[in-house]
Formats: structure tokens, sequence, C-alpha cells
């Protein structure tokens, strides 16, 4: 009897022993996109496709999954993700127990530096029924991948952007009088002789002529016209009597005055471009109808007859109108010449009130000590502390100094001066992606548009946000460390290598960027080389590059000690 009962009996506790548990899942059913981790965008995506085996999930279990990422100290969890036997009724995703099936998660990790040296493991949580059961957690990958991280220091050596100074040594001036004619004359009366604005003229021509270290007089043009009405070979005849009669007193008085200088005379017959200027600036009743025959005309001759038809208003263009354009225009050209660059270094040190601000800016570009250059728009801001420019100038020089907490006072001050300054809105960009605050730096280089450098800022933004192909496009021929990181991540190691080669001044960074392509394009002595001269620049590179998954191939711990 007891013989019969005992194989029922085993059959029975075996079969509640495989419904009781549901065991140990290999690694190889596990695999993640990417192999490797990578941070991209401050995070660490990942795609796990995972399988469960024929004959794993019961009918009645319900296994919740959870990515977890874990490193020395600490650890991120991701969603979980929840699958169901058939005979559940529930919202997981449902595995059928003889065939088992596949299932996709994706993950997510706010990245943290000391994720280089960690683990990726799945955690499981299992029911059977009501009754708990244990799955072991399986390590799926290791490590994560942060050369996109290194823009956070790179980004700091970006060119900031300078609010440039107005400063012109030679400023091109002139000075006009008119001779004004009878109708067909074309002598200079007396009463034109003693206009104030031709003593004006006279008396600014020997002015200039004497004040040789502060202008320079170049010419002067004589341009004599005629009004447009009367024949057209009536008024060349006029106009050119004009220029002849303005151009011998023009020479007389400068023989006069003992001055020197070129007389450029020229004529135009008829002055319909100031006649129609006239008009329009006039308060006449019909200067619309007139200009709109002015443009349906285009000979003279026609023109004039024209006008004439439009009796209402003749007489007030006879009155007010031509003669105004009866005339030969004189006009002085000279260059008004500033301070040499050796007098404003003078003023700087010895009376910089002596300099106005577009003076005192331009100051500021004739040193390359940052020291000097701080002090001298310091000094802007206290002589004119209403301009932006010296703020925002002083906030890019903290900026490139690490100096952020400055940086960042001096910029919110020029943007409360003028807030749509492209180069205020382009450093307080810089700031922000410096301080991993990506949002606030895309809304401030959105304003930043004609600021010098901005595709550069745009390329680190770029890269903060993970777009590289776009990063690259940005930078174009930049040759700087970031420029080199986003062409390593979009793997584009040519232009890469290209890049670190020009670099204007190489650091730490810049060996360290060519020891990862060097890791990237196997090239073992590129790595030696370079790790060994970034460690030596920077010793703080050394623990990284012992971390760092990019030299997993190489003997780092040999390199950098």
């Amino acid at each position: 009897m007891i013989k019969k009962l005992y194989l029922p009996i085993l059959m029975a506790l075996v079969i509640v022993a495989s419904c009781g548990k549901l065991g140990k899942l290999s690694p190889e059913y596990f695999t993640t996109t990417p192999q490797v981790l990578e941070a991209v965008a401050g995070n660490v995506p990942v795609t796990i496709n995972g399988t469960f085996p024929e004959k794993y999930l019961k009918k009645k279990a319900v296994v919740e999954v959870t990515p977890v990422l874990k490193w020395d100290g600490g650890e991120a969890r991701a969603e979980s993700a929840t699958f169901q036997g058939e005979k559940i009724e529930g919202n997981g995703q449902t595995v059928i127990y003889k065939t088992g099936g596949n299932y996709t998660i994706k993950a997510n990790f706010a990245y943290v530096p000391a994720m280089e040296k960690s683990e990726l493991y799945l955690e499981f949580k299992a029911k059977i029924g009501k009754k708990e059961v244990e799955i072991p957690a399986v390590k799926i990958a290791d490590g994560v991948i942060a050369t996109s991280e290194l823009v956070n220091q790179t980004v700091e050596h970006s060119a900031t952007a300078v609010a440039q100074d107005a400063f012109q040594r030679i400023i091109k001036q002139a000075k006009e009088a008119n001779i004004m004619y009878l109708v067909n004359t074309t002598n200079v009366r007396y009463s034109q002789l003693k206009s104030e604005s031709l003593k004006e003229f006279n008396e600014a021509a020997k002015e200039i002529n004497a004040d040789t270290k502060n202008k320079q007089l170049n010419n002067i043009e004589i341009s004599a016209y005629a009004s447009p009405e009367g024949a057209v070979d009536l008024n060349t005849r006029l106009a050119k009597g004009r220029e002849a009669s303005a151009e011998k007193y023009l020479n007389k008085n400068l023989k006069k005055a003992k001055i020197e200088t070129t007389v450029d005379a020229k004529y135009t017959s008829e002055d319909w471009d100031g006649f129609q200027e006239l008009v329009s600036k006039s308060n006449i009743q019909d200067k619309d109808l007139i200009l709109r025959v002015l443009s349906m005309y285009q000979d003279p001759e026609q023109r004039e007859t024209e006008i004439r038809n439009i009796s209402a208003v003749y007489k007030t263009l006879a009155d007010e109108i031509l003669p105004q354009l009866r005339r030969s225009r004189l006009t002085l050209n000279y260059d008004l010449i500033g301070k040499s660059d050796a007098e404003i270094a003078q003023c700087v040190k010895e009376d910089p009130a002596q300099l106005n601000v577009e003076e005192l800016l331009y100051a500021a570009t004739l040193t390359n000590n940052v020291n000097e250059k701080t002090a001298i728009y310091t000094k802007a801001t206290s002589m004119f502390p209403n301009d932006f420019r010296a703020y925002n100038n002083l906030s890019g020089l903290a900026y490139n100094n690490g100096d952020m907490a400055t940086a960042k006072s001096m910029a919110k001050k020029a943007a409360s001066m003028n807030a749509a300054s492209p180069e205020v809105n382009m450093n307080l960009g810089l700031i922000a992606l410096a301080e991993n605050n990506v949002d606030a730096a895309e809304t401030y280089l959105a304003k930043a548009a004609g600021a010098k450098g901005l595709n550069e800022a745009l390329g680190n933004l770029y890269i903060k946000q993970g777009n590289y192909e776009k990063a690259c496009n940005a930078f174009g021929d930049t040759k700087s460390n970031s420029a080199a990181i986003a062409q390593i991540l979009s793997k584009d190691y040519n232009k890469a290598k290209a890049t670190l080669s020009n670099v204007d001044a190489p650091d730490a960074y810049t060996a360290y960027l060519t020891a990862v392509l060097g890791a990237r394009t196997n090239n073992s002595t590129m790595v030696t080389t370079n790790l060994k001269k970034a460690v030596a620049m920077d010793a703080s590179l050394a623990e990284k590059a012992m971390n760092d998954l990019e030299f997993s191939k190489f003997a780092v711990d040999t390199i950098v000690k």
C-alpha cells in the first residue's frame, strides 16, 4: 500500500515545487542599447531588451522589473515594468507560459559623475498567486561613458561676447553752404557773399585748414543746379554757368585764405531729385498729385509741361519750391582726427577724465593683460554708470577667469540697462550653460543673434542637448575643445584630430580629448602620449582616466602613474 502511494505523492511535490518558484534568469537573456551606457544631455538613456524563456513565467505569476544603476555609495532607479502570466487579469504585459516572450524596457538615469564606475542591474519583485518569490538580480551592463560631460569643463573657456566700442580715430565730416541765384541768372550776387551760410563756410575752411593735429581738409565739392522749368538746353547753360561762377568765387576765397585743397565741380541740368524732395516735405495741398506726375513721365520736358498744367498749384511751386533749386551747393569734406593709441593709453594712466566713453572702452582693447582690462572697464562703470557695455565686458572677463558669481552679477547689471543686447544675452547664455541650466541657456542664446562668437556658444548648447550633428554644424571650423567633443561624439574622427591639432591655447583637456580620440581609433601611442601630457597639466585627470571606459582596452593605471 505504501509503495502504491509513493509515486503520486512524489509527483505532487514536484508540481508544488515547480509552481512555487521562478528561478534565476541568466544575463544572456538581456541586451542593452547602447551596449556600453553613455551620458547624453545630462542623462544616461538605455533600452533593455529582455526575454522570458519558455515555461518560465507561471500562468499566475506577476513580475515587476526595475532597472537599477549602482555605484560605490549610491544607486539610481528607473521606472519599473510589470509582466504577468496568462491567467492574471491586470495592466501588465502578458507572457505566455508555454512560449515565453520578449519585452523592451526604456530606462533613463540623471547622470552623476560617480556613474562612470557603475553597474546596471535588473531587480525583480515577483509573486505567484499571493506568495512572494525571489528572482535574483541580474547584472546586464558595466559603467557609463561620459565624454559628453567634458563640455562642462570646456564651455568655461568659450569666448565671451564683448560689447564693442564705437571709437573711430578718423570720422568723416562735411560742412555745406548754398549760393542762391535768381531765375535765369548765373552771377553770384553781392547779397549772397554776405550770407551767414557762406560766412560760416569760409570760417570753417580756415579753422579746419589751420588745425592740422585734429582735422584734415580733404576737398571741396561744388554741385550746381538749375530748377526744372524752361527748356532743357537753357537749364543746361544755367547749370554750367552757376558751376563756373561758384568755382571762380571759391578759388578766389581759397587763395586769399592761403588754403590749398582740391575743388571738384559738377553740374546737374535740372534738379528733379531736389524738386521731388522739396515737394514731399512741403505743405502743398496737391503734393501727392505732383509726385505721381513725376513718376509717370521720364522725359523732363513732358514732366515740366504736365506740372505746368496743374494750374492750381503752379504759382505755389514757382514761389516756394523752384527758387530753392537755383543754387550751387558747396560741400567742405574733412576728417576729424581723434587721439592716437599712445595718447589714449597715456590718458588711462594719468587722467581718464579726458576720455569719452568710446575712447575709454577702446582703451581696453589696447592691452591683453586681464587685470588692466578689468581696471579700465571698472573705471568706465564709475565714469559712465549708465552704459551697459563695461558691465557686460567685466562679466566676460570674470567668466573666463572662472569667477561665475561675478560674471553673473555683472551680466545681470548689464541686462538691467539693455536686456535686448545680443552680447549680454550671449554671456548670460554661457553662464547658464556653465551652471547646467540648459533651458535658460537656450532662451538667452535665442536672443543673441548678431553677437560675435554666438555659433560657438550654440555648439556648446547643442552638445548639452545631445544633438551632436547640429553642434558640429554650429561650430563650423572653430578650433576649440568643445568643437572636438562634438566631432568625437558624432564620430567625425578626422575632423576632430584636425581641430585638436589647431586649438589656439591647448590645455589639459585638449590632451585628454586627443587621448580619447586615440582610444576610439585604436592608436595606443596617441593614448599614452596624451594621457601623460594631460595628467602633467592637471593631476586630477589621472583618476578620471582610470574610471573612463573610453580607455577600457588600455592599461591606464600604468600610464598615468
